[in-house]
């Protein structure tokens, strides 16, 4: 890819912070690009997976003189966001990846799109041509804002260097907080080769941005009166319990509900498979056993899952006898494809915990669901429709 470029554009302003934030004592004189180094610095980014390429170069100097950022060279961009995917699913942290203009900003568009699927924390860095260059196609230019609006949680188009602190620190908290995502900051090469000052911590301003965290307490107490009353329910997991770090909470319910969990593929791990509670993944690629548990239950436990068509199948035939208790920290996924009896908005750790005292509750006075008949069930299906495969006896493998 060639390295030249023509510079130079539109302007496209950024909000400015209104609340300020108090700046730390030492005010840096640098260039855009050591203000975004450092900012990445800052926020506690470790790794940045990328390609350098014109218009992102001058942030490659101060990131190689970094100490505490490392930078991974991938053979493609799109292997850059899928390792930095990766890695934000392995740590828990912010995975982070960076391109240059037009080619490079292109080529993050599968793993970003990817990210936004499964609720991957990660910040794509990209160049982008001059300011004055914005909307003239220049050499190696694309709108790469306007390309990744539907899969992105959020973007962010900076052509000014004293704008590269907020606009790291805002990008860092939206994909990591609420239901995580990607977020992209494209950055003009004149804001990166301008002089500016860095200070930390930069104001944020995010007016429109507050997800809700704690449930509504009704909510909790309408959901442990359907658990105790019901004969069949299914804890229904999904990968926001593990997103949330809720798994020791999950463990607590199970145990104290005696209910059977499924836990869908981007949950597997949130409950222990090897657990006598555990009855497989639920969908067209699941055990018979979580399959037939959903089908049969009269009440769904929903947490963290968006009832996706991978585990329902078709939805008007879905767990035709259940009641749906659905817990999300996004309130878009509540009700999205299948009507909810009890809504319950809130991450998914604080949700659990509530539940566990909610349903602590009911037992002490005297409320508690009798599951036997539904163990037997469960325990025949297990029986006749175990995991296995059978061993080739000419030694291949079985896939």
């Amino acid at each position: 890819m060639p390295m030249t470029e023509q510079a130079t554009g539109a302007h496209h302003p950024q909000p400015r912070p209104r609340n300020g934030g108090h700046q730390s004592a030492t005010v840096e004189h640098v260039t855009g690009a050591k203000s975004l180094i450092r900012s990445l610095e800052e926020v506690g980014a470790e790794v940045v997976f990328g390609i350098p390429g014109g218009a992102i170069l001058p942030a490659y100097d101060p990131m190689m003189d970094s100490t505490r950022v490392r930078h991974v060279l991938v053979r493609h961009e799109q292997g850059a966001g899928h390792a930095a995917t990766g890695y934000a699913q392995a740590t828990g942290k912010v995975g982070v990846c960076m391109a240059t203009s037009g080619p490079g900003a292109t080529n993050l568009v599968t793993p970003i799109a990817d990210a936004h699927m499964d609720s991957v924390p990660l910040v794509a860095i990209t160049g982008q041509v001059s300011s004055k260059a914005i909307g003239t196609d220049a050499f190696q230019e694309a709108d790469i804002v306007g390309i990744t609006m539907p899969i992105t949680k959020h973007n962010f188009l900076v052509t000014k260097a004293e704008d590269i602190p907020r606009t790291i620190a805002e990008a860092f908290h939206i994909a990591s907080t609420g239901r995580p995502g990607p977020v992209l900051v494209d950055i003009a090469k004149d804001a990166l080769q301008a002089q500016t000052t860095f200070s930390w911590p930069p104001g944020t301003d995010l007016p429109g941005y507050r997800p809700v965290t704690k449930p509504h307490a009704k909510q909790i107490r309408e959901a442990a009166k359907l658990i105790v009353a019901a004969k069949r329910p299914v804890l229904y997991v999904g990968g926001g319990v593990l997103k949330a770090g809720a798994t020791a909470e999950l463990k607590v319910l199970a145990e104290l509900t005696g209910a059977p969990v499924t836990t869908t593929l981007m949950a597997l791990g949130a409950f222990p498979d090897s657990h006598p509670l555990h009855v497989g993944m639920p969908g067209m690629h699941g055990a018979v056993t979580a399959v037939t548990a959903l089908q049969k239950s009269d009440l769904l436990i929903a947490l963290g899952t968006r009832f996706d068509d991978r585990v329902t199948g078709k939805l008007d035939s879905f767990a035709p006898f259940a009641k749906v208790i659905h817990a999300d920290i996004d309130p878009a996924e509540i009700g999205k494809n299948r009507e909810v009896d009890v809504p319950i908005v809130g991450d998914a750790r604080e949700v659990i915990a509530d539940l566990v005292q909610a349903v602590q509750a009911e037992y002490s006075e005297g409320h508690k669901g009798d599951y036997t008949a539904w163990w037997k069930d469960l325990n025949r299906w297990r029986e006749t429709y175990p995991l296995g495969y059978d061993e080739p006896n000419d030694g291949t493998l079985s896939p």
